[in-house]
């Protein structure tokens, strides 16, 4: 097992951290943002994950442009990964003009395509009707992408939720390839297909939900609460969601743990100076494997581009 760094040179030549802090949540509020990004910022986060949909861009921004002004971290050090709304497939410029609004930044890190998926309305957390899809057309929303980075708005662009089928068909148009696919990974969901694929091409995979996002609507406890995950921390002295995390770094991915507890925010960074055994990888490797988030929110036989979860996901699931 290779050793493992602090950062990723994505195929741009920017240089993404390893562990991001995740901003997705149920009833989050302003405050509690800003102070959960304080919080990893003081303990040495460099990289924030945010989009459209979770609602935090300004939140972010704020707390991002005090630290900023405080002198405790500069532009230059920070990532900042935001993401296109299903809603804005038409002008990806427009959306990404918002974003940088609500954050208060010139330009972001990294813009991500968040879904294969082109909607009319959405509300989070909310079932989507047969009237709100739309007909897809990936190749026109990448375009409006690669603009995006030519206007200097980001630094990267790249999709979410892709399986490895759907970045191969983008990248036999894409006059810039994507740079990451960021996708659910956790040891009960470890996406050997689309990784080899993406190191094969020099595309960075990003885990998001690497601790099975327990305690949400879209996740689940069934990760963490794994006897094997329990047995492997008591060993190491580490925690479960440690193990977690260094599983995902070691399998050459970056993590994006999300938490508002300053406490375990800290935790989830201590993970650089240990590793786990062979016997660790071995027994992990054989862990049973069901995709949590399957997205049949976005499956219909009607309206759909995806008529089943199966054909969303081309066979990866």
């Amino acid at each position: 097992m290779a050793i493992v760094g602090r950062i990723a040179v994505l195929n741009t030549g920017a240089r993404i951290p390893l562990i991001g802090l995740g901003t997705a949540a149920v009833n989050q509020n302003e405050k509690d943002i800003k102070v959960a990004v304080t919080a990893a910022l003081q303990v040495g986060y460099k990289h924030f994950d945010t989009a459209r949909l979770y609602g935090s861009e300004h939140a972010l921004g704020k707390a991002l442009n005090s630290a900023f002004q405080n002198r405790l971290v500069s532009r230059e050090d920070v990532f900042v990964t935001t993401k296109l709304k299903n809603t804005e497939h038409d002008d990806p410029v427009a959306a990404i003009k918002d974003s940088l609004m609500n954050l208060q930044q010139e330009y972001v890190d990294l813009f991500l395509i968040h879904w294969p998926i082109k909607l009319r309305t959405e509300i989070p957390l909310t079932p989507i009707k047969e009237e709100d899809f739309l007909p897809l057309d990936i190749r026109s929303t990448w375009q409006g992408m690669e603009q995006c980075m030519e206007m200097g708005l980001t630094k990267a662009i790249g999709v979410s939720n892709f399986s490895s089928k759907k970045v191969e068909d983008l990248m036999k148009y894409a006059k810039i390839p994507p740079a990451v696919d960021q996708v659910e990974m956790h040891p009960h969901w470890q996406q050997k297909k689309l990784r080899d694929y993406c190191n094969k091409h020099n595309i960075h995979v990003s885990a998001w939900s690497p601790l099975g996002s327990p305690n949400t609507p879209w996740g689940s406890n069934r990760v963490i609460d794994n006897p094997l995950i329990q047995e492997i921390a008591q060993k190491h002295g580490k925690t479960r969601a440690q193990v977690m995390l260094r599983w995902g770094l070691e399998q050459g991915v970056s993590v994006l743990p999300k938490s508002y507890n300053a406490g375990r925010i800290s935790e989830n960074f201590q993970v650089f100076d240990w590793s786990l055994t062979p016997d660790d990888h071995d027994k992990i490797s054989k862990l049973e494997q069901r995709k949590i988030q399957q997205g049949e929110q976005f499956v219909n036989s009607t309206t759909s581009p995806y008529k089943t979860v199966e054909e969303l996901w081309d066979g990866e699931i």
